[in-house]
């Protein structure tokens, strides 16, 4: 019962004019069955001049019936997309306003959120917006009933349980059926993911490319037809065991309704009706045993309560309100340990750093000492297991695996920022990320998909592409973010491109705190303070300069780069490449 008042709350984002019209409709379908029997009953008793009135009573009937059913399609398709699209966006502002990594990252979270979308290519075929108005027109569908079952007393009160209970007890088992057997669906979840992202890499471009160049695209063909099978195998199965059983249901309540009808028909040939009573009760006991043991309102109905369940439990386990950063001037870590959900190796183990307004900080490292994990908790896309974060917020970041939206430039740089969008911080942004030269042979500027599927789109080498992630948080710092992140910012640029922007990082950052990953240490030397994390901790600070002079693991760091780069050069001059 819970779950059916849910989806007739949903009904609320439909909007009282449309759902008005809906239970109309629903109304005039649930009245029909009656009102034919009760019509055709009319008809086969009337005699001589009355029977034109009696057709065209029947034909009124009929043809009003023809109308609603072919105007219902259509109030029902609107009415549910309205109830999914409220769905959806519920979805998203779930996914993305509170919740942290670690919850998304869950498996249970990440099962729940696919079968929440309720998307066909799931598997998935009923949505909350089919459950929704299937269960409006189940309730309207009973007021129906009633006037059918007048039609039935009028002959004996007796046949009205004689119809009803077979056929309520018939639909009562095929709904334990299909419950079942959406347990069933939803028990291999796991595997639909698996299926989904095996498929996708067999048509994604970049992944495409390579199962083309090594030859293993029938490998992946195979992963995803054991994951189809591992998902749908015990779904085919059980469909099969429900087909047996169907039909022993079907009897269940088509018996007793066989026994009205020969009690009906039996009672009219010895004297006890008339043809005209007897007419008109084996039609409405007929749509009765119809509107009661319909089946596909079972299919939208308990798939539909599937997906409801599914976002209840999201909202259950994902946080409704967004994190809270402690608010500060600048960044400030104090005592700041961490190690990721369901690891036992400790990150971060007590950082102390501090970047005040406008400074430029450059954080360096071995891979793995927790330079990433250090920017996403500062982004508060993780909590500290202990110690404290504050920090100017908003935040702009640039991240390694940075996202290539398939958007205009526009978009791809404005996303998520001030709306609506400020024309003169996108071209300066722009500039300043060193996109005026791929700017310059977009064919519609700004407005240009970046993307090769969309029509009219172009796509990006990974240097520019990464040009564009710098161009959105540049953006973000012109439209009101105080601190900038860049972690590896330059990995896909060329020596000469990465040298000219580190060259104007002070003047395109004036004012903005910035906190600059990079393992080319050659680049980082003309930040206001270098910060060393080893071993979980901030172990060495202070300038380029100092930090040199003091010898330490930076200083060894540093020079063991140069060492390299300049055999390098040396190699390649002896060489004559650079003559």
């Amino acid at each position: 019962m819970h779950d059916r008042l849910a989806l007739l709350r949903l009904l609320r984002d439909v909007g009282p004019a449309l759902l008005a019209l809906l239970i109309a409709v629903y109304l005039v379908d649930a009245l029909m069955p009656a009102a034919i029997a009760v019509a055709t009953g009319a008809l086969v008793g009337t005699g001589g001049q009355d029977i034109m009135s009696a057709v065209l009573v029947l034909g009124g009937i009929l043809l009003t019936g023809q109308a609603v059913s072919q105007f219902r399609p259509a109030v029902e398709t609107l009415a549910g997309g309205r109830v999914d699209g409220a769905h959806r966006a519920r979805l998203s502002e779930l996914a993305t306003r509170g919740a942290t990594l670690p919850a998304l990252e869950r498996r249970e979270v990440q099962d729940l959120i696919k079968i929440a979308t309720a998307d066909p290519l799931n598997w998935v075929d009923q949505t909350p917006g089919d459950g929704a108005v299937t269960q409006l027109e189940l309730v309207v569908r009973y007021v129906g009933l009633l006037s059918s079952a007048a039609v039935l007393a009028a002959w004996s009160w007796w046949l009205i349980p004689a119809v009803v209970l077979p056929a309520f007890a018939c639909r009562l088992l095929m709904v334990h059926e299909w419950r079942g057997h959406f347990r069933v669906w939803v028990a291999g979840i796991e595997h639909d993911r698996q299926k989904n992202y095996w498929n996708e890499l067999a048509f994604r471009p970049a992944e495409g490319r390579e199962a083309r160049i090594f030859g293993f695209g029938a490998w992946l063909a195979d992963r995803y037809l054991r994951h189809v099978n591992a998902h749908l195998g015990p779904v085919w199965s059980d469909d099969r065991r429900m087909a047996r059983r169907t039909w022993w249901m079907f009897l269940l309540a088509a018996v007793p309704l066989a026994g009205v009808y020969f009690w009906v028909g039996y009672g009219t040939a010895a004297g006890h009706g008339s043809l005209a009573q007897l007419t008109a009760v084996v039609t409405a006991a007929w749509s009765m045993f119809q509107m009661i043991g319909r089946g596909y309102d079972m299919i939208a109905l308990e798939g539909s309560r599937v997906v409801v369940a599914a976002i209840r439990d999201l909202e259950r386990l994902l946080p409704s309100e967004p994190v809270q950063v402690a608010q500060g001037s600048g960044v400030r870590f104090a005592g700041v340990r961490f190690a990721y959900p369901e690891t036992s190796r400790q990150i971060l183990d007590g950082v102390d750093l501090e970047i005040a307004p406008g400074e430029r900080v450059a954080l360096v490292g071995l891979n793995g000492a927790g330079k990433s994990t250090l920017t996403k908790l500062l982004a508060g896309l993780y909590q500290p297991d202990s110690g404290t974060i504050a920090v100017e917020t908003p935040v702009a970041v640039v991240f390694q695996d940075f996202v290539k939206y398939q958007l205009s430039l526009a978009d791809n740089v404005t996303l998520g920022s001030a709306v609506p969008v400020d024309g003169a911080a996108l071209e300066s942004a722009c500039e300043d990320a060193g996109l005026a030269d791929v700017l310059s042979r977009l064919p519609d500027g700004y407005d240009t998909p970046l993307a090769r599927a969309r029509t009219g789109g172009v796509d990006l080498s990974g240097g520019q592409w990464q040009l564009v992630a710098l161009a959105r948080a540049l953006y973000a710092t012109r439209t009101g973010a105080r601190v900038l992140v860049l972690d590896e910012p330059t990995a896909h640029l060329d020596v000469r491109t990465e040298a000219d922007l580190f060259g104007r990082l002070a003047a395109i950052t004036k004012g903005i705190s910035v906190l600059l990953i990079s393992h080319r240490l050659a680049t980082v030397r003309q930040a206001d303070r270098v910060a060393l994390l080893d071993g979980g901790r901030i172990t060495e600070q202070g300038t380029h300069e100092e930090l040199m002079a003091l010898g330490g693991a930076y200083a060894r760091m540093y020079a063991i780069q140069a060492e390299r780069f300049t055999r390098g050069f040396e190699d390649r001059l002896e060489e004559g490449e650079l003559i």
